[in-house]
Formats: structure tokens, sequence, C-alpha cells
């Protein structure tokens, strides 16, 4: 099974989410059509920009817990090497 790190945002250079997720396709989508009262949902936050993929949860997990802990800027630069654009890279996972 594999396990996913995933940032989500409202636009680019806007506000961030942080998840993880054993499903990347069902989860993305009930932030799309805001499914899940909070965050997200408050914030419009609607795009997948970046996701990483792991064999165990407990990595994906402490991966989570790194990625939130970083400054703001360290997250956009880790975003903007594979996704320059902020793409929603939905489309690129169904």
């Amino acid at each position: 099974m594999a396990y996913y790190t995933y940032f989500m945002a409202s636009q680019r250079n806007g506000t961030l989410y942080i998840g993880v997720t054993n499903d990347l396709i069902r989860r993305v989508h009930e932030h799309k059509q805001g499914f899940v009262a909070g965050f997200t949902r408050q914030h419009n936050i609607k795009t997948l920009v970046h996701f990483e993929v792991f064999e165990d949860i407990i990595n994906a997990i402490a991966r989570e817990k790194q990625l939130k802990a970083w400054k703001r800027a360290w997250k956009t630069e880790l975003i903007e090497l594979a996704n320059p654009y902020w793409n929603d890279l939905y489309p690129d996972i169904v």
C-alpha cells in the first residue's frame, strides 16, 4: 500500500495545507468538493501542488510533521522545484 504526503494551495503563493493519506485521489477530491468542514474549505484550498509517495505510514507521517515545521520559503521552494507555476497536479493522477 502507498501513503502520501501532499500540499494543497488556494492559489499560487496562497494559503497552504499539508496532509497525509493512503488514497490521494479520494482525499484531493474531498478537498476540491469541500466535503469536509475545516481549514481547507474555509480557505478555499483546492489545488494539489505537490505530493510525495511512501511505502509506510510512519514515514509519511514523519515527513508531514517535518514539512509542517518548515519555514514558508522552504515549502515554496520545494513546490517550485517540480511545479514552478503551481499547476494543479490532480488531473495527472486521476
